[in-house]
């Protein structure tokens, strides 16, 4: 991720507006695999986690899978979707083993959300490898009596915040933990997209 800067041009600029030059009338499938995450003892310039740079342009679609079973799914999915995506891995994933998938196992699409806990006192909406991390916050808060749910967000463009808000409308709490830097990051734009929806509720009510 950390040298994505090299293809900006082809993918910010010819990839992701091909469809909007052309009308529509042309598709440019186009998988971009690239990895992101730091703790490997790597330089500055191996070790950051840019997803919020892609997630901002127009016409490119945006995945982060947090397992190995929806590394498997999301890069089918993302191979057969007709837009651009750029699927971002975390190198933490790498060298561990997952379940055996079913014949047929369908991919859930990109752009779904999966509860991977659930909870009724907050929740947490992470993806990528923090997912791991708020799983192991949710079992300290258990322990203390504090039931967390834990919402994988996959896919940062498209963006299933409905079943975030749905959640965050249960629970009443909202955390948004993510590996990026915070200034102008994915959680920013997950936390304004919960105030904007609970604000807009208030209102009509």
């Amino acid at each position: 991720m950390d040298f994505l800067g090299v293809c900006f041009d082809a993918l910010l600029n010819q990839a992701a507006k091909l469809r909007y030059m052309t009308g529509g009338l042309l598709e440019f499938p186009l998988v971009v695999r690239t990895q992101i995450g730091a703790g490997q003892s790597s330089g500055a310039q191996h070790s950051q986690s840019l997803e919020a740079i892609v997630a901002h342009v127009p016409g490119l679609k945006v995945v982060m899978p947090a397992s190995v079973e929806d590394a498997y799914d999301l890069m089918r999915a993302s191979i057969r979707d007709r837009s651009p995506v750029v699927y971002i891995e975390n190198r933490r994933l790498y060298g561990r083993r997952g379940s055996l998938r079913p014949a047929g196992d369908e991919p859930l699409p990109i752009g779904r959300a999966r509860v991977v806990r659930a909870g009724r006192d907050i929740t947490i909406v992470s993806w990528s490898r923090m997912v791991e991390v708020s799983l192991e916050a949710a079992d300290v808060l258990a322990a203390e009596g504090i039931e967390a749910e834990v919402i994988d967000m996959r896919s940062l463009v498209p963006m299933d915040i409905e079943a975030v808000v749905g959640s965050v409308l249960r629970t009443g709490r909202a955390v948004v933990v993510h590996e990026a830097v915070v200034p102008f990051g994915a959680g920013a734009e997950v936390a304004a997209r919960i105030t904007e929806r609970r604000l807009a509720g208030c209102r009509r009510r």
